[in-house]
């Protein structure tokens, strides 16, 4: 066994830790304890039942198949529930534009010039009220077939989201299957000037739109004859792009592929609706409904809310808001309230990058959930590559600890590296401690992205963009995730040892966390007096307590690849406290695999436990024996 001594003295951010540990916890209300933890399962819905291996780069979808709405049977939604998930996000539902002739379907076809990828990018929306032909096995019946996959999504016990990407849509949107009365993004706009209240889209009059220059060998369609890719596309007058760029011709890094929705503010920055009062923030969304009432919004407003409220009445139990932070926060606030009026339980979550807007987008935006991203994402990702130090987590903890519920966790989605990449980690069970730690450091809901939990290393040059991801732009099979699906039996019939290994430990992280009382309770780690006090211990490791009424959790976590560290983890004096034990000694019983039989030895009020953590290894104690 390698043991490491650290020095007894650690920074000041430690001590600051250690004193938010030892100060008198707050008792979790009963409402927190009636609450358990929620967990998202995102799937790619084109690539999830694709069983086609030949991984052609810049494959049709013929050459290299894809994944339809109908491979999500009864079979693989009951095993995506017994992994532990809550929720299911269907990613790419809404009709985006896509490089396949579906002209007999009434769509028109799409330009590879503005096109990311063969297959399209799923945030570059072509009609808002239809979803992607591609994912039916009846184009003309494809809002059918998504209905009937709702309703087989609920029948199993899990709820149904979707994507609204509010900021942009594709550079050639056209809406087909408007309901009556709703018209089109434009169809009203005066294409005059740059800026108008109530024009939906930013323009650039007197200048017309030019395919950026491609950078190195890019070719659309990898070089490909078709007679749309021409380097043109015709729009005049341009008008803004996706990201803001506002230049005719946008550079190759834009996101040249779509344009931007005007939300009312001007061109300098001001807004041209009314503000919404700082005191909303502790209104609830009733209140925020009622506000917006009498108010006169832009015309960009309404449409989006529309499309919520469609997607809603559908069945549809939440969703995911692309680049939430890029659309102003009164905008949040009248379209969230509606949505919630229309459905209380809706589950809301917000992609937001800077933690500076966190709280309003939570409180005056009245979204349920933001990416953890900036924070926790990225500073577990610097420990699982051996650039970090355990010790950053304390202050992230500390920082969010009024809305540390709101933040939900992840170690992979279809913005990120696979861990398994070699551009990432390598290996898929460095991410093992993460994983603990994300899934029970607080009340915050927890995502697997498919694939994540058989190790998908995602090496496939599929197209458009680079390995290390897997494509959201073409059509490819996910090898390690095609193993599980087993030809459609799901049932992991092919995959290793270690996939199968590894898919067991997410499913006992998980279905422990969704039933865990103290997960729905209080947080207060104890990294910080470990570090001042306990000899051997050191910032590979870390460990918290988590309570409830009903259960009491000691967990801790070794991040290193390869050393077993032992120590006596110290439980201080105010935990002991709050949790009324007396001197003597307490089982505890370790829940993810029974392997560990510790105890907690209690003398003057003070805790220990010994503990010898394998490398990667993760236990979560719970004490056993105490009312």
């Amino acid at each position: 066994m390698k043991k490491i001594l650290t020095s007894m003295s650690v920074a000041g951010s430690l001590a600051l830790g250690f004193l938010a540990c030892d100060s008198n916890p707050i008792e979790p209300t009963s409402e927190m304890e009636e609450n358990h933890k929620v967990v998202v399962y995102q799937v790619f819905t084109r690539l999830f039942g694709n069983t086609n291996t030949n991984n052609k780069s810049w494959g049709t979808l013929e050459e290299n198949g894809v994944g339809k709405f109908s491979d999500f049977t009864e079979k693989a939604l009951q095993e995506i529930k017994d992994l532990g998930a809550t929720h299911i996000w269907y990613t790419g539902v809404p009709h985006h534009a896509v490089i396949r002739d579906y002209t007999a379907y009434g769509i028109s076809n799409d330009d590879p010039d503005v096109v990311k990828g063969r297959a399209g990018s799923p945030y570059a929306v072509k009609d808002y009220y239809q979803v992607n032909p591609d994912l039916a096995d009846d184009p003309s019946k494809r809002l059918e077939e998504f209905e009937a996959l709702i309703k087989r999504t609920h029948a199993q016990g899990l709820k149904v989201l979707i994507d609204i990407v509010p900021n942009h849509v594709a550079r050639k949107y056209e809406g087909k299957n408007n309901p009556e009365g709703v018209k089109d993004f434009g169809a009203d706009d005066d294409t005059s000037v740059a800026y108008k209240r109530d024009n939906n889209f930013y323009y650039i009059p007197e200048k017309a739109f030019e395919v950026p220059l491609p950078q190195g060998d890019y070719r659309p369609l990898g070089g490909e004859n078709h007679p749309l890719a021409d380097g043109s596309f015709d729009e005049n007058p341009a008008k803004w792009t996706g990201n803001g760029s506002r230049e005719a011709r946008p550079d190759f890094n834009d996101w040249y592929e779509t344009v931007k929705i005007n939300y009312g503010i001007k061109p300098d920055g001001s807004k041209d609706f009314p503000e919404l009062p700082d005191y909303f923030r502790e209104a609830d969304f009733e209140a925020h409904f009622e506000f917006w009432q009498d108010k006169n919004v832009p015309d960009s407003w309404k449409k989006f809310r529309d499309i919520a409220l469609f997607w809603t009445a559908k069945g549809v139990d939440g969703f995911r808001f692309d680049m939430a932070e890029m659309v102003p926060v009164e905008f949040w606030s009248y379209m969230n309230s509606a949505i919630k009026m229309a459905n209380p339980d809706a589950f809301l979550l917000a992609e937001i990058y800077n933690p500076r807007e966190y709280r309003n987008y939570i409180q005056l935006g009245k979204m349920d959930y933001l990416y953890d991203k900036v924070e926790l994402y990225d500073t577990l990702k610097n420990i699982m590559q051996g650039r970090g130090s355990t010790d950053n987590l304390i202050q992230i903890q500390q920082g969010l600890s009024d809305i540390s519920q709101h933040m939900l966790h992840f170690l992979e989605n279809h913005d990120e590296q696979r861990i398994a990449s070699p551009e990432f980690a390598g290996k898929a069970e460095i991410a093992k401690p993460a994983a603990v730690l994300s899934a029970t450091v607080d009340q915050a809901p927890m995502m697997i992205y498919f694939g994540q939990e058989v190790g998908e290393p995602a090496v496939e040059h599929a197209g458009f963009g680079s390995a290390s991801r897997t494509s959201i732009f073409d059509y490819i099979g996910v090898p390690h995730h095609q193993r599980w699906v087993n030809d459609g039996k799901f049932d992991g019939g092919q995959l290793s040892t270690s996939e199968k290994e590894l898919r067991d430990f997410y499913k006992r992280l998980l279905n422990f966390t969704i039933k865990s009382p103290a997960l729905a309770g209080n947080y207060a780690e104890i990294h910080a007096f470990n570090r001042t006090n306990t000899a051997w211990y050191n910032d590979r490791v870390f460990s918290y307590v988590r309570w409830s009424h009903d259960q009491k959790l000691i967990i801790i976590t070794n991040f290193d690849h390869n050393d077993t560290f032992g120590f006596d983890l110290q439980i201080p004096a105010s935990i002991i406290t709050a949790w009324g034990l007396e001197d003597g000694e307490y089982e505890l019983e370790e829940k993810l695999y029974q392997s560990a039989k510790a105890k907690l030895h209690v003398h003057a009020g003070l805790g220990k436990v010994r503990v010898d953590l394998k490398a990667l290894e993760s236990w979560i104690l719970e004490l056993k024996g105490v009312d």
